[in-house]
């Protein structure tokens, strides 16, 4: 009898955030839920694409997309910020978090 076990298969088919990424995200998702602009989040795991849904309400559309991309000929990650019908590239997690902060979290 064969166990079924898809541990390497499974991971190499899909990208993920790493877990450091994941924090920072959390981290800065944690910010907005206290400060009473987000109440949920989902994520998704594709093939070529790793996404991070912030939502307003839990019915509503994303209020924001965290998106981490990985570009096929160069091999090369890119993180997306896709909010309010504008998208913003980046090639580092902290920099696409600086502009989310600076634009979700107004100082009154």
């Amino acid at each position: 009898m064969h166990s079924l076990t898809f541990g390497k298969a499974f991971n190499n088919s899909k990208l993920f955030f790493s877990s450091s990424e994941l924090n920072k995200i959390l981290l800065c998702y944690s910010v907005g839920v206290s400060k009473g602009k987000w109440k949920d989040y989902a994520i998704n795991f594709d093939k070529n694409e790793a996404n991070f849904f912030i939502f307003k309400h839990s019915l509503a559309t994303p209020d924001c997309v965290l998106t981490k991309s990985k570009k096929l000929k160069r091999n090369e990650i890119v993180f997306n910020l896709k909010s309010a019908n504008k998208i913003n590239k980046f090639k580092k997690i902290d920099d696409l978090l600086i502009i989310l902060k600076r634009n979700h979290f107004i100082i009154v």
